[in-house]
């Protein structure tokens, strides 16, 4: 079965389970996923393309690459691992029923673009001291020795650009799947501004775990020697003579 999708970010909303748990999620559709490769070796790996385009928007050798494949032109091409590929063929859609309630998932996306930012909000310095007259209450500061390296360290925290990145969020718990919309909300926030494209695969660390799983309630255990000194008032101050 593959292992992931392309979806797009629709936006956050809040969902309850059965016992009234509020949980915030992240709705992502992922429909028209459509196959466009299928690869035996080295490894099984799946490619789908996200939805279809205009051809031209496609360059010359995609678009006869689609062609030969017999399948319209495609955006959001990703390969996803496959532990087995005879279910699936060329022009074949995948849709979010791959998926189920409880699973985890790993989230990939660009996150929304800063701008250039300063330190104080991009590596979240304490900033300077705040009184009037230090003159110091957002600047840099001292970034390297000046006798020995002599110069400044690669990786320094230094105000710049910020955001637009690719970012991926780990071990977000799917809590709807929608089939009839080709909607799935996980719990959580992913990257991306509304409508960024995303890549969703299949957690390796976390294991699945049905959300309407009632707690358990841990009852403390009390020492009884303890409660017998809370019983009889505890520990007598002796008086001052």
């Amino acid at each position: 079965m593959i292992r992931g999708l392309v979806g797009r970010k629709i936006g956050m909303t809040q969902t309850f389970n059965k016992e009234g748990t509020l949980f915030p999620v992240t709705l992502i559709e992922a429909s028209e996923c459509t196959i466009v490769d299928i690869k035996e070796t080295p490894k099984r790996r799946i490619s789908v393309g996200f939805e279809p385009v205009k051809e031209l928007r496609v360059k010359k050798p995609q678009l006869g690459f689609f062609k030969k494949i017999g399948v319209s032109p495609m955006r959001g091409i990703k390969e996803f691992d496959s532990t087995d590929n005879k279910d699936y063929k060329v022009g074949q859609q995948i849709k979010v029923d791959i998926f189920r309630v409880g699973e985890c998932v790993d989230v990939t996306g660009i996150s929304i673009g800063k701008g250039f930012q300063g330190g104080m909000k991009r590596w979240h310095w304490a900033g300077g001291p705040a009184g009037h007259g230090s003159m110091h209450h957002r600047r840099v500061g001292s970034i390297g020795a000046s006798a020995d390296p002599s110069k400044t360290l690669k990786g320094t925290h230094m105000p710049g650009h910020m955001g637009a990145r690719k970012v991926t969020v780990k071990g977000l718990r799917i809590i709807e799947v929608d089939t009839e919309r080709n909607l799935i909300a996980v719990h959580g926030a992913v990257p991306g501004h509304r409508n960024a494209l995303l890549i969703i695969n299949r957690s390796f660390t976390k294991a699945y775990k049905d959300p309407n799983e009632k707690k358990e309630v841990v009852v403390k255990k009390i020492n009884p020697m303890k409660l017998s000194k809370a019983k009889h008032g505890g520990k007598k101050k002796k008086k001052k003579k």
